[in-house]
């Protein structure tokens, strides 16, 4: 496990280093193009990046979350999400919980955020709630605390925070070079010197492609943490067949995530923004195809091991390399899969009034027991003033505190 941590480590810090220096590339690039002043730019650039790398160190998992629009819950919120994630911690061998947060959207999805182990969050949509059973729960959570045991959501977020940073830089100097008339365009064109000309197209080339190469890095480091992630849910749960059954769920939902956006869709469980596909659109996409990680799971046999899936991996995809790493296979055993799981005795419908309750406690509304047996869900606007229940006729103040049946039938 420790070997497949550093070597996860080991590729997400390459690539870290990788994308920061392509936006000290690109700082240079826009400094010299616009005012004929490399260095200038390169330390605008730099200071942009140690300034944005401590905001995400420090407070990007909570960008990331109020962007998301969600809502930490507690055990008495939602019992058996809390039990889930419990579990699955004790699996994963994490010393901590993380924080648990809830998506009021219908979507299914899930992401996991935070710097390191200790202060992870893990948040579900409401959707997902409702959509899935116990143990394509339990297989999403497992997947979510994979990253977190892997160590690579803090990469995302760096990651993430420099490909923006080098987006903004090369949109401003492409800009101001084009349509403000760049001091260093003038100046070259003057002069006619053919160093200068050669530094200019070299400083708009690479203004034009540093997105680009940003986005990929970008999906590169995102699409393999999903497959290490999908081998940790198997181990973890020791059954496959729940996390391919959520992904395939979660997949074929038509609901689009209102909150995702091309920032966000990489820490997704499944692409927010669209399905991944072969060809070109798989190149560019944050995820690897749904489809090829469902097949992946279903292919491990009786097997849940990094072994197992490693092999299921090869299989699948006819790459001759597979992504666990050699010293995690050598250490590995072979993890044999649960006994097949009883199905969920929750209705769907059981699923979506125990979510639906939880997001309305989370938005204060206020719970009265009425004697006839009805419950009313007064908003909080309601606070202090006298309604009555619809069934019965019975009056009932509505208070932060909600009335027992006992009060309720006292009134």
């Amino acid at each position: 496990m420790w070997e497949m941590v550093r070597a996860n480590q080991r590729h997400a810090a390459t690539l870290v280093v990788v994308m920061a220096a392509l936006l000290l590339a690109v700082g240079y690039a826009v400094g010299e193009a616009v005012a004929g002043a490399g260095t200038g730019g390169l330390l605008v650039a730099f200071a942009i990046w140690v300034v944005l790398s401590l905001v995400s160190y420090y407070s990007g998992d909570q960008i990331f979350l109020s962007l998301a629009g969600a809502h930490q819950i507690g055990k008495q919120d939602n019992p058996v999400l809390y039990n889930i994630v419990e579990e699955m911690c004790l699996a994963a061998g994490l010393a901590k919980m993380p924080a648990i947060y809830v998506i009021d959207d219908a979507a299914p999805n899930a992401f996991a955020t935070g710097r390191d182990a200790e202060h992870a969050s893990v948040a579900v949509t409401a959707g997902l709630l409702e959509t899935l059973s116990r143990d394509e729960l339990q297989g999403v959570i497992a997947h979510e605390l994979g990253h977190v045991k892997n160590r690579d959501v803090l990469y995302m977020m760096m990651v993430g925070v420099m490909m923006g940073a080098i987006v903004l830089l090369a949109d401003l100097g492409t800009r101001v070079l084009f349509y403000g008339g760049g001091g260093r365009r003038r100046t070259s064109s003057r002069d006619g010197g053919q160093a200068q000309v050669i530094i200019l197209i070299v400083a708009v080339v690479l203004m034009i492609l540093a997105p680009l190469i940003a986005q990929l890095i970008y999906f590169a480091v995102s699409r393999r943490r999903e497959y290490l992630a999908d081998a940790c849910s198997a181990l973890y749960t020791r059954y496959p067949e729940g996390l391919a059954n959520a992904l395939e769920k979660i997949s074929r939902s038509t609901v689009a995530l209102h909150s995702a956006s091309r920032a966000t869709a990489p820490l997704y469980i499944v692409n927010p923004l669209g399905a991944s596909a072969k060809g070109l659109a798989d190149i560019t996409s944050t995820h690897p195809p749904t489809s090829e990680r469902i097949r992946i799971l279903r292919s491990m046999g009786g097997g849940a091991g990094y072994g197992q899936y490693d092999e299921a991996f090869r299989k699948v995809t006819g790459k001759p390399v597979g992504v666990i790493p050699a010293g995690s296979l050598r250490a590995a055993e072979h993890a044999p899969t649960s006994a097949p799981k009883a199905p969920d005795t929750r209705e769907r419908l059981e699923r979506v009034r125990h979510t639906t309750d939880m997001l309305w406690r989370l938005n204060q509304y206020v719970f009265i027991a009425c004697a006839c047996g009805t419950t009313l869900k007064v908003p909080p606007a309601y606070l202090g003033k006298e309604i009555a229940c619809p069934h019965c006729g019975a009056k009932h103040v509505v208070t932060a505190t909600a009335p027992t049946s006992a009060q309720a039938a006292a009134s």
